[in-house]
């Protein structure tokens, strides 16, 4: 009895020395690793949601160690929603980051102060668990007097601070300034929104850093806009980029410094475990096709186009030009679409200008759009086109030019706004046949009312592998209204409607009577 006994204690003690080394050896591999850390973390703040793991979280994890380790400075993630962007960035993250270095300091901003302090709660819960301070027995603790759920500070100085898009952080500065979703994904931003956004973070958030030379950087968010704080900082390039959207296309995939997307075939899902495909066409429809497009797909317009297809567009080339191969156009089911195209008419019918002007009373010059179309029975075709920032003297100069090169136009049709009257007003005794048009509508509604016309055919283009300069037109009309510019796509839809006598919005108004 009494050897039994012993060897029962002799057991315990023995099952008590391997079950502190396990935890021992798990607390060491998460203090070395962010992913080790969130995965041993994880039932402290969700105790009765089990952890379903995927890549893309050690692709996320990896590149925010490598921020802290300085293998650079800047990062910019895009990522669908659900996918523990937050969790990861804004809570594991900076628990993590105080097991080596206490004395950091975090902001982090969210588009709405009350999602900002409910990820800074859920750090500080972390924090304060009996769970993190067994586990890791820091030598420091969260300062009684600055413990509040917007801020808070450690005893080594460092500290976390939640503020909203828009503050300045009251004069805090930190070694790591992160924006986690700074435009809400419910409400589409407008132009001035959009500018909002990246002038605070270009502005008043790149002074906040402690140290100009080392302080890092984090965006995070779902892009929603070529002119969202993504575009801005993609188009800028000093950022790594990780982008994971939730449909893999091969053309576009993801590489950075530390990482590649390791999907292979289209439409691959990024994690069919918590999305399988019956929630993803589930998202696509309760979204919407530009919604599902940003949020989940990291692109602002659907793959292909939004209101203009890409595929839809016909092209054109010279008799003297050399007969270019047919344009192929990679449709979002993978197929390949061969584009109808065809030599350029010797004559028209009609010929016209379409103009849209820079605004009235602007310093700095703005981009002015200017197109010459040839119309022949019920086709156009894109036979010039301009698009630059021009001051006013600039725009006279490229409607003179336009005009030479296109002497006999029927009408130059310029908006009767920004620019415009002035425009007219100053050329009409030269060069004269200016035909003033006061829009209607919306700029999507006159861009619907004339979208039949290019599905149907009518509309040809430059071919693309002769005149490469269409390729941004392209651009612009097929991810709009979510493009960076629209200036070429009021000048075409202003053309467009004219002919077709009409302002944008009796095509409307005939799909819901």
């Amino acid at each position: 009895m009494l050897l039994r006994r012993a060897l029962t204690t002799i057991d315990s003690h023995l099952a008590t020395r391997r079950a502190e080394k396990e935890r021992g050896s798990a607390a060491e591999a998460a203090r070395g690793s962010l992913i080790e850390f969130t995965k041993l973390a994880w039932h402290v703040l969700e105790p009765s949601t089990p952890l379903v793991w995927n890549w893309h979280l050690d692709a996320v994890c990896l590149h925010l160690e490598a921020v802290f380790l300085g293998k650079f400075r800047r990062l910019l993630i895009n990522i669908p929603p659900g996918h523990m962007k937050s969790l990861i960035a804004a809570v594991f993250f900076p628990c993590w980051v105080w097991l080596h270095d206490p004395t950091w300091r975090f902001l982090f901003c969210t588009y709405a102060a009350s999602l900002s302090i409910r990820d800074s709660i859920r750090c500080r819960d972390l924090l304060k668990s009996g769970w993190y301070r067994r586990t890791f027995r820091p030598q420091w603790y969260l300062k009684s007097d600055a413990n509040r759920k917007e801020f808070f500070e450690n005893t080594a100085r460092g500290f976390r601070l939640a503020l909203s898009v828009g503050g300045a952080g009251a004069g805090f500065r930190g070694d790591c300034v992160v924006f986690d979703d700074p435009l809400n994904v419910n409400e589409f931003p407008s132009a001035i929104e959009l500018q909002k956004a990246i002038s605070w973070w270009d502005k008043r958030m790149s002074s906040r850093l402690n140290d100009m030379a080392t302080g890092r950087r984090i965006g995070i968010m779902q892009r929603l806009h070529e002119n969202d704080p993504s575009g801005h900082l993609i188009r800028r390039g000093n950022y790594v980029h990780l982008c994971l959207p939730t449909e893999f296309d091969p053309d576009d995939r993801c590489v950075t410094p530390i990482f590649k997307d390791p999907r292979v075939e289209p439409q691959e899902l990024l994690f069919p475990e918590k999305f399988p495909k019956s929630v993803i066409e589930e998202a696509k429809v309760d979204l919407g096709e530009y919604a599902f497009a940003g949020q989940h797909n990291q692109k602002p317009a659907p793959p292909g186009g939004g209101i203009f297809k890409k595929h839809w567009f016909r092209f054109w080339y010279r008799r003297s030009d050399k007969r270019p191969n047919k344009y192929q156009t990679k449709l979002p089911d993978g197929s390949i679409h061969f584009h109808e195209q065809r030599e350029l008419p010797t004559r028209f019918d009609e010929l016209w200008q379409s103009w849209d002007m820079a605004f009235k009373g602007t310093t700095r010059a703005d981009r002015v759009a200017g197109q010459t179309w040839g119309i022949q029975r019920a086709n156009r075709f894109l036979l010039q086109a301009v698009c630059r920032r021009m001051d006013f003297l600039g725009t006279l100069a490229a409607v003179r030019a336009m005009s030479v090169d296109f002497p006999s136009c029927n009408g130059k049709l310029v908006e009767d706004k920004a620019n415009g009257p002035a425009v007219m007003s100053a050329l009409e005794d030269d060069i004269g046949g200016f035909i003033p048009v006061e829009p209607h509508g919306s700029k999507e509604a006159r861009a619907h009312a004339v979208s039949p016309l290019i599905q149907a055919g009518n509309v040809y283009l430059p071919h693309p592998d002769i005149y490469p300069w269409v390729l941004v037109l392209i651009h612009m009309v097929t991810t709009f209204p979510n493009a960076a510019n629209d200036d070429e796509v009021d000048a075409m839809t202003q053309l467009l409607n004219h002919l077709r006598g009409g302002d944008g919005m009796s095509f409307l108004e005939g799909l819901v009577s």
